[in-house]
């Protein structure tokens, strides 16, 4: 990748994909994005939706006519469209498994022709229900069962991750994966059940957090900056072809402890308030203890990891 190139971006609408396209757009790279607006904005493009060096195409990927064409033409393609969020994988499970599935088949069929580059980004949430103090990239994974609709985000996005490495051992694309880590930041939004956004916009109008459970479930929050300079480090990175990567940061909190620091930080007086699982989802819905990557890997590779303090996130997040 080098400035002057033309790069695609898939769900360059949504909260990571527009701070991606604006990262490359200021570094010259001249940027199409396709987005179906179903979870993105054009709002959040506000800044660069004008800018000579982009173009824009609203649609499904699966619907874009010339697609391997458009591919080909490209020096690189970022993956980044999938359905997100913990209530919209739990109330639209069918959405869920079909964007996923379908539209990352879709792209890496249209880069198998040029063998275009590409970078898909997968989640923490194939590691499933494993209970180590850290995630590694080798690790076993642990999914629930099909009867709990709460796992078909996890095996729809780890099925992305079979296929593409299968294109690239197949058909020579060269793809990377990236397992993302709770990336937070401006512009995310709370609609999809993100706690951190949620929490902000809860504090700031004075009215209760809500955490869910007990609230000694621990996360690890990536600022979106952290994030996509990994993201393109690993691209330029020829060693990282083939490759499953962690990227995140390995600094925990409980959401319980997340709750105080947003209400401290927003200089709110909201109260916390304690929700069962059962009325925020249901009855069968099922939590992970902890989400913490192993880094090591992505340090190898790139000699970098997300360093942001948590407070720091927080801080950027609120502005």
């Amino acid at each position: 990748m080098n400035p002057g190139d033309r790069i695609l971006v898939t769900g360059g609408a949504g909260f990571v994909g527009s701070h991606l396209v604006e990262r490359l757009i200021r570094e010259g790279f001249y940027v199409t994005v396709i987005d179906d607006l179903s979870t993105g904005s054009l709002a959040n493009l506000e800044n660069v939706r004008n800018h000579p060096q982009i173009k824009i195409i609203t649609a499904k990927v699966s619907d874009v006519p010339d697609l391997a064409e458009l591919a080909g033409h490209c020096q690189f393609i970022f993956h980044l469209a999938a359905a997100v969020g913990v209530e919209l994988v739990v109330n639209s499970p069918i959405r869920t498994i079909q964007t996923n599935l379908k539209e990352s088949e879709v792209i890496l069929e249209a880069a198998s022709h040029a063998r275009t580059p590409l970078l898909l980004a997968s989640t923490s949430e194939v590691y499933g229900k494993s209970t180590k103090e850290s995630f590694a990239e080798t690790d076993d994974l642990l999914i629930g069962p099909p009867t709990l609709g709460r796992w078909s985000y996890a095996c729809s996005k780890l099925m992305d991750e079979f296929l593409a490495l299968a294109y690239h051992k197949e058909r020579g694309v060269p793809v990377i994966i990236t397992r993302l880590f709770n990336t937070v930041g401006p512009r995310q939004t709370g609609r999809y059940g993100m706690v951190l956004p949620r929490f902000i916009q809860a504090a700031q109008a004075q009215q209760p957090l809500e955490v869910y459970g007990d609230g000694t479930q621990s996360r690890c929050f990536c600022l979106v900056d952290d994030t996509i300079e990994a993201m393109l480090r690993l691209a330029r990175e020829p060693k990282a072809i083939g490759e499953v990567v962690n990227v995140g940061t390995d600094e925990q909190v409980t959401i319980l402890e997340l709750a105080h620091k947003v209400i401290q930080q927003a200089n709110s007086t909201s109260p916390i308030k304690l929700r069962p699982y059962v009325e925020a989802y249901n009855a069968e819905f099922q939590d992970m203890a902890r989400r913490r990557p192993s880094l090591n890997k992505l340090e190898t590779l790139i000699a970098f990891r997300p360093r942001t303090t948590l407070e720091e996130v927080i801080r950027r997040t609120i502005m």
